[in-house]
């Protein structure tokens, strides 16, 4: 007879299955906003989101999630008080206590009043982005750094306080970690982007004109019915910034932006965003609501995207599978050779804008931020001095000075909706994602062939097998050495780009 958990335990995975339930709801609300919501109803949308907010936390600091968490663990030490609990149980509680000593340091007053600025800021973020206003937005970011500089002196921290705020995003790193893995990344992608800048460029101009918006959504379409996902369980919708939303792992939302100058912007999207949504819907459904149905961190979140739109959707093996299809919806490429399309479309050039840059600068664009959010959290960089700094870091990292603060400092939605400490984990995910792909390699030494007959199924199986279907069991450190054998560090990715690139390039 199998084991039966505790009451008090089946008490706190009902307790946290509810706040999931209302995270869900709060998700859609977010979801709907960016989407369909008519742009005059952001007030009463700022105060219902507030509202959810601050019912969620509620609930996560209630009594009752205290009570009977306390039946199951000490507090002070995190040893458990019940013996022989399942593994599943014991992973459970121990996130569940990591997250309510996390969740208890916040005033519910401070989370509400957070939830309310941030949807007014976003809102307020996009009308600046679009009138290149920085002066619009500048007095809610000010209010936005001075409640980010709050939340990590409520939180603690020993070193820097931006340690606070990316623990919320990847508990595995601290602001000196991610120096000592960026600063020579940096360093080995300048000298790679110098080597590509002296050659021939590759980029061909045919894929830079018009394709409207009716035939880059007849390709979005096609491009879905290849990728293994589920079409029960995932709708495609258009945001002014691509995003992924899992209400469920039988409710996936994403979506894409169309650029009519840059058709191909739209198809990396959709790659990049439904990485996310294999991720969350191959989580384990039996254990919704709990830690173990929950990603692991948004740095291997991301590892999981960028393995889709980069090794697999801007491999030469996808192009061979997709670029017949292109050929048919846009005519003007049915003589360009496969070669020369894929070779123009991964071109290297450093550009103002990050979801659109190459895969050398990419991480260029994001040390770039980290470097920016540390010195408006210490104080060491105002506000108002911000497009100046910015513009000044783009020139000194890509060669490059921003026209306009809508292609600088305005161009990313992450600041308007809270969210320092997030920038550090796009570049994470990239060396997670091809520490992961050497792993993947060894197993399938057919991987190519098998994804230009279009089978696609066997990658997201084997994510799902050694990424998706342990929540949060490991750390991401724990996580990459089950999986690779070491801890992260940035050899996969460098070797990658500089095979592939020298390839593309010639040298």
């Amino acid at each position: 007879m199998a084991q039966q958990p505790p009451k008090s335990y089946l008490a706190l995975k009902e307790l946290s299955q509810k706040i999931h339930t209302y995270t869900s709801i709060l998700g859609l609300l977010h979801w709907d906003q960016e989407t369909y919501m008519p742009s005059g109803g952001i007030s009463p949308r700022s105060h219902q989101i507030a509202q959810l907010s601050h019912l969620i936390h509620k609930e996560r600091i209630s009594p009752s999630f205290k009570k009977q968490l306390g039946k199951l663990i000490h507090f002070s030490t995190g040893k458990p008080k019940v013996k022989n609990l399942l593994k599943c149980a014991r992973i459970n509680v121990r996130e569940w206590h990591k997250d309510f000593l996390r969740a208890t340091k916040l005033p519910a007053s401070f989370v509400k009043n957070a939830s309310q600025l941030t949807s007014e800021a976003s809102q307020v973020w996009a009308v600046a982005k679009q009138s290149n206003q920085f002066k619009l937005f500048a007095p809610f970011l000010e209010k936005i750094v001075a409640m980010n500089r709050k939340k990590a002196d409520i939180f603690g921290f020993a070193d820097h306080p931006y340690d606070a705020l990316i623990e919320a995003y990847e508990p595995c790193m601290s602001t000196a970690r991610i120096k000592h893995i960026f600063t020579p990344l940096r360093k080995e992608l300048e000298k790679l982007l110098k080597k590509i800048n002296a050659k021939r460029s590759v980029e061909n101009p045919l894929l830079t004109k018009e394709v409207s918006k009716e035939t880059q959504l007849a390709l979005s379409h096609q491009l879905l019915s290849l990728l293994p996902a589920e079409p029960a369980y995932t709708r495609l919708d258009i945001s002014s910034h691509p995003f992924s939303l899992a209400l469920h792992p039988h409710d996936s939302r994403i979506t894409t932006r169309i650029l009519p100058h840059a058709f191909m912007s739209n198809i990396f999207s959709i790659l990049h965003e439904t990485g996310h949504s294999f991720y969350e819907m191959g989580l384990p459904t039996e254990h919704w609501g709990t830690p173990l149905g929950e990603t692991i961190s948004l740095s291997i979140h991301e590892s999981q995207s960028r393995w889709w739109e980069t090794r697999i959707g801007r491999s030469l093996s996808f192009c061979k599978l997709f670029y017949p299809r292109i050929q048919k919806e846009i005519p003007r490429f049915k003589h360009m050779p496969l070669k020369d399309f894929y070779r123009s479309m991964n071109h290297v050039k450093p550009s103002q804008i990050r979801v659109e840059a190459d895969e050398v600068t990419y991480c260029l664009h994001v040390i770039l931020r980290f470097e920016i959010e540390q010195e408006l959290i210490s104080g060491a960089l105002q506000v108002n001095d911000l497009p100046e700094a910015w513009n000044a870091k783009m020139q000194e990292m890509l060669g490059l000075t921003p026209a306009t603060d809508t292609e600088g400092c305005l161009q990313d939605i992450h600041w308007s909706l809270g969210d320092f400490g997030y920038f550090p984990t796009y570049a994470l995910g990239n060396l997670f994602a091809s520490q992961f792909f050497t792993s993947f390699e060894k197993g399938h030494r057919d991987w190519e062939s098998r994804v230009e007959a279009g089978d696609l199924v066997f990658i997201r199986d084997w994510l799902k097998e050694n990424i998706h279907q342990w929540g949060r069991t490991y750390t991401s450190d724990e996580l990459a050495k089950k999986v690779t054998g070491k801890p992260l560090d940035a050899s996969a990715y460098l070797a990658y780009l500089n095979k592939k690139y020298a390839e593309i390039y010639q040298f």
